[in-house]
């Protein structure tokens, strides 16, 4: 369906309407996210096939939202409308979330168009990861009302979203961005300085970096590599962070026994770290490294085992995202 008017959109049964700019990967996961928590979604992207596929990843995702008690409501079309303009997708929205490509250029003119169409309230944030928040605002005459909000894929699965404002943002709206990504079942934390990559993905990628250095350098294979993380550290991080994990490694010492039995060892290991650059032989390597196994059910196949096995981990590990964060900021606020 395809609306330019935006009285035609629905209402929820919450009251809340939200707008999804772009219906790309992420965006079509942060779509059937809001439907189950009981939102009306005004989707809009340029690609006429955008209904469709947005239809079939909110019927995808429904099982997996409902295994996690995340989906409030019965999946409802009605919920449901994709905008020509982006104008009319974000008229009334309390929430809008930006998900459209990565350019810096496209992502300033939809700024342009959308701003004047805003409610006095209305949040925006945007989805970016190779973008900081400072080049995003340079698309806004006032960015006081726009944030990052930066998930982890597939959003409607993963609890993380990365939010984060500046000096140029408006009082409060942090929070609001945070309270508003909890009360939708996902866990937040706050980015308090600038940095490329944001917290998680720096993260992930020093990570990379070294089981890319220890394939170029011959000490494993990508499988055994991938293995060595899933099978073993990967199962404590879901779990718990690496600084708290290691606290508990130093007995009844804690942290401060850990570093002063390890530190020699770490700074060793760290003096050793290698530094790859994804150049054409090193992206060759990986990629036969990951075919050599083969992969019977290809990307759909491999996304479908990999959800299921999330699902499990994140049903152990947090429960219901949102229940999780609100006990979690509650404890925040009392200290």
């Amino acid at each position: 369906m395809s609306v330019s008017d935006p009285g035609d959109r629905p209402r929820s049964a919450s009251g809340g309407r939200v707008a999804v700019l772009g219906g790309g990967l992420i965006g079509r996961s942060w779509t059937a996210l809001f439907l189950a928590a009981g939102k009306s979604v005004a989707v809009h992207d340029p690609d006429p096939a955008t209904e469709a596929r947005v239809k079939e990843t909110v019927e995808a995702a429904w099982p997996v939202l409902t295994a996690l008690g995340l989906a409030r409501t019965e999946a409802a079309e009605a919920e449901l409308v994709v905008c020509d303009d982006p104008r009319a997708a974000v008229e009334g929205a309390e929430f809008v979330q930006e998900s459209i490509p990565e350019r810096i250029a496209l992502k300033h003119e939809l700024y342009r168009i959308i701003e004047p169409a805003l409610g006095a309230d209305t949040v925006v944030a945007s989805s970016a990861s190779g973008l900081t928040l400072g080049e995003l605002q340079g698309g806004w005459r006032r960015p006081t009302r726009f944030v990052l909000g930066h998930p982890f894929n597939p959003p409607h699965l993963i609890p993380l979203v990365e939010v984060m404002g500046n000096e140029r943002t408006g009082p409060g709206v942090v929070e609001r961005a945070r309270r508003f990504y909890e009360s939708v079942g996902k866990v937040t934390i706050e980015v308090r300085r600038e940095v490329p990559g944001h917290v998680a993905n720096r993260l992930q990628a020093a990570l990379w970096r070294e089981a890319i250095h220890l394939v170029n350098e011959g000490v494993a294979t990508v499988r055994d590599i991938d293995t060595a993380v899933s099978s073993g550290p990967g199962l404590r991080w879901a779990v718990m962070g690496p600084t708290e994990l290691f606290h508990l490694g130093g007995d009844d010492g804690g942290l401060a026994t850990f570093c002063a039995r390890y530190g020699d060892s770490f700074n060793r290991w760290w003096d050793d770290l290698g530094r790859p650059r994804l150049d054409e032989a090193t992206v060759a390597r990986l990629v036969e490294g990951l075919s050599s196994a083969g992969d019977p059910d290809g990307i759909r196949g491999l996304a479908a085992r990999r959800d299921s096995l999330l699902t499990a981990v994140v049903a152990a590990t947090h429960g219901h995202p949102a229940a999780s964060a609100s006990a979690s900021r509650r404890t925040e606020d009392d200290t």
